[in-house]
């Protein structure tokens, strides 16, 4: 198990910065369901810059490529490189792990299964991509790492991240695409209290549910967004997204989603999937 450790701070909470399902391109116009999503990206990091909000890492929750390209995995990197601040991916079922592991070694992001960030918390990465279907799962090798992390660390607050939902976000199209396997999931996690929050990608939109006890939250893209709680395939009219992390020392965790205001990154409402 690869840890990585977060230099420890002033303060006694640790920030995260979630950037998710970016869908990149090699070629500088590629477009996903009409939204260039190399220019609704870098607006997203426009939009951090300008808020100045202090983080202490990124953590990026899968399909950050679209096209499987080593070039669009570079410019997920040339794009996060203004700042200073370790990055932390996982796949999602859009990505190529061969390209995306072409990029490294990279100064800024940290291939790792743990993160032990500041005192109090660690963060733990988990792969449930399944090759060639957008459904995940999680294998036995990823659960008795989960398991591994939590039982080595039982002093520490935790929280869990993966690229698929594993609870139904309502929508009946996308929760076939979830976490398939989530009973195992739900079994590791009902074993160790200290799991305070398990944090998603996929479903393109903001959810904040409760299960088990354990908070579990889904942020938006930094293109398109799905309409939530839809039967069938729809958009939705909302922003791109992103998401800040507050992991306090008493294990509280304080979040907020922030969406682009003032750009226009309309999506092609006549698309019937993707």
């Amino acid at each position: 198990m690869q840890t990585f450790t977060l230099p420890q701070t002033s303060r006694d909470s640790v920030v995260l910065l979630q950037i998710t399902d970016t869908h990149l391109f090699a070629d500088d116009g590629g477009s996903l369901l009409g939204v260039a999503t190399k220019d609704s990206f870098h607006a997203v990091l426009d939009a951090v810059d300008t808020a100045a909000r202090p983080f202490d890492a990124i953590v990026a929750t899968g399909d950050i490529s679209q096209d499987h390209t080593e070039h669009s995995y570079q410019r997920f990197c040339d794009g996060i490189a203004r700042w200073s601040q370790p990055c932390f991916w996982l796949p999602g079922n859009h990505d190529y792990q061969p390209s995306m592991k072409a990029v490294l070694p990279s100064a800024q992001i940290k291939p790792c299964h743990q993160v032990l960030a500041g005192e109090y918390w660690q963060v733990i990465l988990l792969d449930s991509q399944v090759q060639g279907v957008p459904h995940g799962e999680l294998s036995l090798a990823q659960l008795e790492m989960l398991e591994l992390a939590l039982s080595a660390q039982p002093e520490r607050h935790a929280l869990v991240l993966l690229h698929h939902h594993p609870l139904p976000a309502g929508s009946t199209w996308l929760d076939q695409h979830q976490l398939h396997n989530s009973e195992p999931f739900w079994q590791v996690i009902g074993r160790y209290p200290q799991v305070k929050t398990v944090l998603c990608g996929h479903i393109h939109q903001e959810l904040d549910r409760i299960q088990q006890g354990v908070r579990v939250l889904a942020t938006p893209s930094t293109c398109i967004q799905f309409q939530p709680d839809s039967h069938d395939f729809a958009l939705d009219q909302k922003g791109p997204g992103w998401r800040y992390l507050i992991l306090h020392s008493d294990g509280q965790l304080d979040t907020q989603v922030c969406r682009l205001e003032g750009h226009d990154f309309t999506p092609n409402f006549e698309s019937a999937g993707y």
